[in-house]
């Protein structure tokens, strides 16, 4: 894979762990100093967060094996 193409995923990744933590926090408050108030958290539909998490789980281990690839290591 060349440089361009490793990027890519890489900045997909990005964006994709960005839009879930955007997504977690329109349902779970934060305090006045930010901090996240899960007691006061509206309930997720269980379905959608797992939804979410696979696609980034996917993405992460995708980028794992580009990583392990460009450095010549072998995978555990």
């Amino acid at each position: 894979m060349d440089r361009d193409a490793a990027m890519k995923e890489f900045k997909k990744y990005e964006q994709m762990r960005q839009e879930m933590y955007e997504f977690l926090e329109r349902y779970i408050p934060r305090d006045e100093k930010g901090v996240l108030q899960f007691d006061k958290a509206q309930k997720i539909d269980a379905k959608e967060i797992f939804d979410r998490w696979f696609k980034l789980d996917y993405q992460a281990r995708k980028i794992r094996g580009i990583a392990i690839n460009c450095l010549g290591l072998k995978g555990e």
